[in-house]
């Protein structure tokens, strides 16, 4: 659990629910690589979607060969998650009001109408968002750690290869953005007031190993 003190996010253990690393089964993470416990990596990509729908007919069937032959050619099993969560507006609602501060008090009532407008908006018709990710792994460790992560890398330089045929965009994500992950789903409503950042983040990787 993570504990705000003043301007410092501690990391607190809570002794009934045991360990993270009991519970999620992670034992480090480091150079953009996830280490899980059975020695085993992980490296997670973020994907960028395609609006399948609005395609021709002839791309549709463009996309269609090309995913198929990348499924057919992948170099090693993959994940498929897709993240859905209903839209966190009141960041946006922050950042307006503080970028559009005014003693104009026309302005001012603009400005207070329009945040009205926003969180009604969002309330009468709930907004999603979509993340995708695939998730590589590594089961067969060589001897140096070193070579496994090399070839854990090279998985991800040809599967980003493989989904940029088909125009998606791709990117890796960092130690920080993987434990991220974990943290905005094990820790739902901390995660929209406490986000996770590089002092949390070692402190959290010197806890599980």
């Amino acid at each position: 659990m993570i504990k705000k003190e003043g301007s410092k996010y501690m990391l607190v253990k809570n002794n009934k629910l045991g360990s993270s690393k009991d519970q999620i089964g992670i034992k480090s993470v480091d150079y953009d690589t996830l280490e899980i416990e059975g020695n085993e990596l992980r490296a997670i990509l973020e994907l960028s979607s395609i609006n399948f729908e609005l395609k021709s007919e002839k791309e549709r069937d463009s996309i269609i060969e090309i995913y198929k032959n990348l499924l057919n050619s992948l170099p090693c099993p993959i994940q498929i998650l897709v993240k859905i969560r209903a839209l966190d507006i009141d960041k946006y609602i922050d950042d307006f009001k503080n970028k559009n501060q005014t003693t104009n008090i026309v302005l001012k009532a603009q400005i207070n109408d329009y945040q009205d407008f926003v969180k009604n908006l969002v309330k009468r018709n709930k907004i999603l968002t979509r993340k995708f990710y695939v998730v590589i792994p590594l089961t067969k460790l060589t001897a140096k750690q070193s070579e496994s992560k090399e070839q854990l890398n090279l998985y991800c330089d040809i599967l980003s290869k493989s989904f940029g045929n088909l125009g998606i965009q791709v990117r890796r994500l960092n130690n920080l953005e993987i434990f991220d992950l974990f943290y905005s789903f094990y820790n739902q409503e901390s995660f929209k007031t406490q986000p996770i950042i590089h002092e949390t983040f070692k402190l959290i990787n010197q806890a599980i190993i």
